[in-house]
């Protein structure tokens, strides 16, 4: 993925900017949508950030999860908002420019306006505890091999990060998984606990907590690079296949012609929110790293992960599973 090169080239521009005034923005109530049932990477950190915004801004910060459709549904929503700043998208550039490509939606990239970067969070594949059916990453890859759409992976919705991450691996290691499609993380994790799937590939915010209470076992991080938050972990270039490299990025979004003031307004009030140590602290108890950061570079890996989306389209690697 593109993401890491971007960020490193945008991120130095940060701390550059003025702050301007963290004035009221709006008469009304900010909604931050989360377009993924509760539970997962970016309801997580959609309600880390809700209380530092909701008092640098002095206003209600209400965060409400519209699931389905890959994050569609809540995006819809968002698009069609007032662009008054009162209506805010917690999303990764995904649910923006790869889903539209895989189901019809009523909104494109054009839609909406960047206020920034929120978080970086790795990917795991997890598998639960007990009875389990792999002891590592290179035995899940043999075993998927000899056993063509044998195993069953779950991800959090299609054209997510974790499907894009799943639609990688099966090409970089020649197999053919049994892919199944939720609504977001959480309700995932529940059937893994369960035993209704064998593995899912998920951020390690919303997995942190099972991997630590001894719940999941992590057989890789999907990065050529250990996380330092789960350094036992391997990457996937100590299990042979270093193609597999991403991640997931989220970021803060509002509805297209919000006004620049406004914007300016938001990013300074979600860079500060991010710069607070105990931000920073909760964001990494989760297996998320803050990511403050000018919109301009938000705005910069939607067009790079849409030039991307529109390469695998025309592949025919986008589609419904």
């Amino acid at each position: 993925m593109l993401r890491r090169t971007i960020l490193k080239a945008l991120g130095a521009g940060a701390a550059a900017a003025s702050l301007p005034s963290l004035a009221q923005i709006s008469s009304r109530p900010i909604t931050l949508i989360v377009p993924f049932a509760a539970g997962g990477n970016i309801d997580l950190v959609g309600r880390i950030i809700a209380p530092p915004l909701a008092k640098l801004l002095g206003q209600t910060v209400v965060v409400q999860n519209r699931a389905g459709a890959g994050g569609a549904i809540g995006v819809s929503e968002v698009a069609r908002a007032e662009p008054d700043g009162s209506t805010l998208l917690v999303s990764t550039p995904n649910a923006i420019v790869v889903v539209p490509r895989m189901v019809h939606t009523t909104y494109d990239m054009a839609s909406f306006a960047s206020v920034g970067l929120i978080s970086f969070t790795s990917q795991v594949i997890v598998i639960r505890a007990e009875n389990p059916k792999f002891k590592s990453f290179p035995d899940l890859i043999a075993y998927a091999r000899a056993n063509p759409g044998r195993v069953s992976v779950a991800h959090s919705g299609i054209g997510t990060t974790n499907h894009m991450a799943i639609l990688q691996l099966q090409e970089a290691a020649g197999i053919q998984l049994n892919v199944v499609a939720y609504k977001g993380s959480g309700p995932a994790i529940v059937d893994l606990l369960g035993g209704q799937i064998d593995v899912l590939v998920d951020q390690l915010s919303s997995s942190i907590s099972n991997i630590k209470a001894g719940k999941f076992i992590a057989l890789t991080v999907l990065s050529n690079a250990r996380d330092p938050l789960v350094p036992d972990v391997p990457g996937t270039k100590e299990g042979g296949l270093a193609a597999v490299d991403t991640s997931t990025t989220t970021g803060l979004l509002a509805p297209a012609k919000t006004p620049p003031a406004t914007l300016a307004t938001l990013n300074a009030a979600l860079n500060k929110a991010l710069g607070e140590e105990e931000t920073k602290a909760q964001l990494l108890r989760v297996g998320s790293i803050a990511r403050p950061g000018p919109a301009e570079a938000f705005t910069a890996l939607l067009k790079a992960e849409d030039q991307q989306a529109q390469a695998l389209a025309a592949a025919g690697k986008l589609k419904t599973e």
